[in-house]
């Protein structure tokens, strides 16, 4: 049962209290993790993960936008207008 703050673990308490590091790791704590009386690391909680791409969601969003529908041919044309715009000089 994880009860005081846990700011520092050491080798041998690591095997015997992972369930309290990971308590701690839980509430946000950082330990750090003490061998032959010298800091050898830190434990750091894990930021939130980063969250995960959604087609569907996309696609709902560039429905929105309401983007027009443009041929390969006049992709290719912008781009090559945009790069000559920014570079100022041809591709080819």
């Amino acid at each position: 049962m994880y009860i005081s703050i846990m700011n520092t673990i050491t080798a041998t308490e690591l095997r015997t209290k992972t369930k309290d590091l990971m308590e701690a790791l839980l509430n946000g704590e950082e330990v750090s993790l003490i061998h032959r009386s010298r800091v050898i690391g830190v434990f750091k909680p894990r930021k939130k993960a980063p969250k995960l791409f959604n087609a569907k969601e996309f696609t709902k969003i560039a429905e929105k936008m309401n983007l027009p529908k443009l041929s390969q041919k006049e992709r290719e044309k912008r781009y090559r207008n945009a790069m000559m715009k920014k570079h100022g000089k041809s591709i080819y």
